[in-house]
């Protein structure tokens, strides 16, 4: 994330996320530092993980004062162990424990999203597979959050709506069935956009190949039937295999052949890295 990504789209975020902590003042803050003083504090990690959000993380301080130095030791992608220093921050104190939180939270939940994503793209080592993730992001995170799973390693499916086609279940009810729904689609859609439809069993999957669509989402399917899809496939369109998938679970999809693995889990069930500022003191 360069600085004019930040600009353009995480700005106004960040700022909302700080409207949120901070409505009137800092109470506590303003209690106990009446006025401004130099200070550092250190970024400790307390757990083995992967970082992403650094950008994010600096950005929060730099928005309650452009003055505020930050250093890091590592960088978005690293890995790092528990109690490694991952940074220092250094800038009027009320800024540090104000902006602290909000900091925080952006940090842990990336980190943990690069961590979660990393530990699922390790099992799919030396398979053609690529892991994708989805729309099942925290709302205004996706930004954040997509931008964490590509740092562990994994690869973005559409951004939103506008970025792709993908006919799920209820457009392929909507438009009264598949060969329906992909027709409609060519019609409609510029001649660049690819067709992904979402297919449950075997003559969906059929109908699609026939239909002409690009991408076949296999969705909740058995083991036996998805390998059974890749082979009635043969390369006619790309294969992505969804539902449910976890890293509990991923190992048994890593030999059926498909081209892509789609898994929510990766933004809406990955548990936060645990960092934290510690040892705040005046210079």
């Amino acid at each position: 994330m360069n600085n004019v990504t930040m600009q353009l789209n995480a700005d106004d975020l960040i700022r909302s996320a700080l409207k949120e902590d901070v409505t009137s003042e800092d109470i506590s803050t303003n209690s106990v530092m009446r006025e401004y003083r130099l200070g550092e504090v250190e970024l400790i990690c307390k757990q083995d993980g992967v970082l992403a959000g650094l950008e994010v993380f600096a950005r929060t301080f730099k928005l309650l004062d452009e003055k505020t130095e930050i250093t890091f030791f590592f960088k978005d992608g690293d890995e790092v162990k528990k109690g490694d220093k991952v940074g220092l921050v250094r800038g009027d104190i009320r800024v540090l424990l104000s902006g602290e939180r909000t900091a925080l939270n952006f940090l842990q939940r990336m980190s943990g999203i690069a961590t979660y994503t990393r530990s699922i793209v390790e099992l799919l080592k030396g398979s053609k597979t690529k892991l994708l993730d989805t729309r099942k992001t925290t709302p205004n995170m996706r930004v954040f959050e997509k931008y964490a799973v590509k740092v562990g390693g994994g690869c973005n499916h559409r951004y939103n709506l506008s970025d792709g086609i993908l006919l799920k279940d209820n457009h392929i009810g909507a438009a009264g069935g598949v060969k329906e729904a992909v027709r409609m689609a060519k019609e409609y859609a510029p001649f660049v956009r690819k067709i992904e439809i979402e297919v449950e069993d075997l003559d969906m999957l059929k109908e699609a190949l026939e239909a002409g669509a690009d991408i076949v989402m296999l969705d909740n399917m058995s083991v036996e039937d998805m390998r059974k899809a890749v082979e009635i496939t043969a390369g006619r369109a790309e294969t992505e295999c969804s539902g449910n998938v976890t890293k509990e679970n991923v190992a048994r999809l890593v030999d059926i052949g498909v081209d892509y693995i789609s898994s929510g889990a990766l933004t809406h069930s990955a548990p936060i890295l645990d960092l934290s500022l510690k040892n705040l003191h005046a210079i």
